[in-house]
């Protein structure tokens, strides 16, 4: 299916910020001043179809304005899914044909290895390796036809990973590289300028930011990749639904607003809790000494909303005292995901399929003054004493 044209960009010398902003809107007298929803399943259509407007599965103007919106952040274009596991889904099948093995991070997103897995019987391989160790990615690379599937920072541990590297070992071994970019956003980060074949987002988290709408994206400059995963996308029906889209685009708007309060928040809670008697480790890119320049360098705005921390070994259960500090808290929301403007954390050890410690919580840190996440916290940790004690 031809690709409809984007909508007309903003001329003129803008910032990304300001593209964000006005993305999608027609300026045009009489037209609204915000992308309107369009919650239409047909298009008046006659004769030979016209491209997009054939049929509500192979486009919408919400789509095409959130597409704009995305693409802009990292001088590319977008394609949107339904979730970002669909996303990740039609790059799996877009990219493995041919090849053999998907190299992926095995210290990151549990999800994406459970889709390697379950698509081993229509495609390639899924290898696990430490990105951080280069010889490592590269033996695996050179081993057989590949795709590299990095991710940094790393979910749930916020490991980093240089991606210039990376693209260097993939770009020798002919791999196309696909960056998992959800933690840090198009904002902080930008994998494509690093050498990536595709930036890959969970619009569900940070980029849309308000914990109300399941979305996927990736952003690429390749053409021909744009139109195969538009194909999958139209074949196999994973498409997003115009209100979804249209809520998307509203928090998109304001995503360098809210990751600049997350990042610095999360840098002095993260700072806290390294200091903190009841922690045994913290998890943030920003106080990670052997690789805070490599993170400096590839995210100078800021390191992102998302931090874990591991408890302070005392007592015969780690995960039961986990999940009771995460339970204590009166603030902070016992929850999945992240990125939203709430903050929220959880024991991640408690999913089926997640390789975390035990005794590790991973925290979003929302746009709530930081003071008063912290009090939550130190009050939410104290409870572990507390029960310690009644134990006694």
């Amino acid at each position: 299916m031809p690709h409809l044209p984007a909508r007309p960009a903003m001329s003129g010398p803008f910032s990304a910020e300001s593209r964000l902003i006005h993305a999608g809107t027609e300026r045009i007298p009489g037209q609204p001043a915000t992308p309107p929803l369009v919650p239409a399943s047909i298009y008046v259509s006659a004769g030979t179809p016209r491209p997009g407007r054939g049929y509500g599965r192979e486009s919408n103007p919400g789509w095409e304005a959130l597409e704009q919106a995305i693409g802009d952040l990292e001088d590319a274009e977008a394609v949107v899914f339904a979730s970002g596991q669909a996303a990740s889904m039609a790059l799996m099948l877009a990219l493995a044909a041919g090849r053999k093995q998907i190299v992926l991070p095995s210290d990151g997103y549990y999800g994406g290895r459970v889709l390697a897995d379950k698509l081993r019987p229509h495609g390639a391989v899924g290898v696990l390796e430490d990105l951080q160790d280069l010889p490592a990615v590269e033996r695996a690379l050179l081993a057989a036809p590949s795709v590299l599937w990095a991710e940094t920072p790393t979910n749930p541990l916020l490991r980093v990973a240089d991606l210039t590297r990376l693209a260097e070992l993939a770009a020798a071994a002919q791999a196309p590289m696909v960056v998992d970019n959800t933690v840090a956003t198009g904002w902080l980060q930008r994998p494509l300028d690093a050498g990536a074949t595709a930036s890959l987002y969970s619009l569900t988290k940070a980029a849309s930011g308000h914990s109300d709408v399941i979305l996927g994206a990736v952003v690429s400059r390749d053409p021909d990749l744009l139109a195969e995963l538009r194909a999958w996308r139209s074949s196999g029906g994973a498409i997003p639904g115009p209100f979804e889209a249209w809520l998307a685009l509203r928090g998109l708007k304001t995503l360098p607003l809210r990751i600049e309060r997350q990042s610095h928040s999360a840098l002095v809670i993260a700072a806290h809790l390294a200091g903190h008697p009841g922690v045994a480790a913290v998890h943030y890119p920003g106080i990670n000494k052997s690789t805070l320049e490599l993170a400096a360098r590839q995210m100078p705005g800021g390191f992102g909303p998302l931090l874990s921390f591991q408890l302070a070994p005392g007592g015969p259960d780690t995960a039961r005292a986990a999940e009771q500090v995460v339970q204590s808290s009166r603030l902070i929301l016992p929850a999945t995901s992240f990125g939203g403007v709430e903050s929220s954390w959880e024991r991640r050890g408690r999913w089926a399929g997640e390789t975390a410690p035990d005794g590790l919580i991973r925290l979003s840190v929302g746009v709530e003054p930081a003071a008063d996440l912290i009090a939550d916290i130190d009050a939410a940790l104290s409870t572990r004493t507390t029960q310690a004690e009644e134990e006694l």
